[in-house]
């Protein structure tokens, strides 16, 4: 079994965290979390994805255990990121990578791959996300993470992901036990929280323009497959339907009994994702 190793990356006078997975000499497969999330979401993932390519899980800024904005008003942004991200290819010497992106990920995604940086993205997979966030789906967002939970013992936190974090799918007891212990952060007064900066809702105040991207999604020429929850609030059929005839047009998978957004931790999801990828024939390399 390939285990994980963990670095800290000077980036843009941030540390970014980075859980690696694989040899550093196969082709690069980067992972990228959702908004509230961290690199961690994608253990089950990128542990079954490491016999083939080097796998690399940032945390963005301000969350998991990678620094926090200074100015949260221009670095939580998918800019920003995307620069963030850009950079960090160079440091591992990444001249083309697939993508895989969850939510936020996935906005970063279509970002990077529809401007100066798309020659490095060598495909994009987008889960759970399009290039508009419904007003309904944001409002949802704005309640629950601007207010981070706190919690006196990890079973009464592991109770609590469970419940918030159900949409993800169907999931066995590991999951959820490992989900909490890598979600979690202590606080000055000894109690447990969540493991980000609640100013991260700065991108959807300061940078709104980013929550509407249809004209990068045009841009968009490397080949694209979307992952979806079918009960997913995000992914509305609307928006699904207008990525599938626009764009890089891509295939779809939907998993039926997911909402926002699907974990792909299951041994058919991640058997789906891998069919997916393998069949893109996509060319990815290190420089290192």
């Amino acid at each position: 079994m390939i285990t994980p190793r963990f670095a800290f990356v000077p980036v843009m006078d941030h540390e970014i965290h980075v859980t690696e997975w694989g040899d550093p000499g196969n082709p690069a497969l980067i992972m990228m979390h959702g908004l509230a999330r961290t690199g961690r979401d994608f253990d089950e993932l990128a542990g079954a994805m490491a016999e083939e390519y080097l796998v690399l899980c940032p945390d963005m800024i301000g969350r998991g255990r990678s620094s926090w904005a200074s100015d949260a008003s221009v670095e939580y942004s998918i800019e920003y990121a995307a620069g963030i991200m850009a950079d960090l290819l160079d440091h591992y010497g990444i001249d083309r990578a697939a993508w895989l992106g969850t939510s936020m990920g996935g906005q970063i995604g279509i970002h990077m791959a529809s401007g100066k940086d798309a020659g490095r993205i060598g495909c994009l997979i987008v889960n759970d996300i399009g290039p508009e966030v419904p007003a309904v789906a944001l409002e949802r967002i704005l309640s629950y993470v601007g207010t981070l939970p706190h919690f006196t013992s990890y079973a009464q936190a592991e109770s609590w992901l469970r419940s918030a974090y159900a949409p993800f799918g169907p999931a066995g007891d590991a999951y959820w036990t490992r989900m909490t212990r890598t979600s979690l952060r202590r606080r000055s007064d000894g109690r447990l929280t969540l493991h980000y900066d609640p100013a991260i809702l700065r991108q959807f105040t300061d940078s709104p323009q980013e929550m509407t991207a249809w004209d990068r999604w045009a841009r968009i020429t490397v080949p694209t497959h979307v992952f979806g929850g079918a009960q997913s609030d995000l992914m509305t059929p609307g928006i699904l339907d207008r990525m599938r005839h626009s764009g890089p047009k891509p295939a779809v998978t939907l998993l039926e009994d997911c909402g926002h957004a699907p974990s792909l931790s299951r041994p058919q999801d991640i058997a789906a994702f891998r069919d997916v990828l393998s069949g893109m024939g996509v060319e990815c390399s290190t420089t290192a």
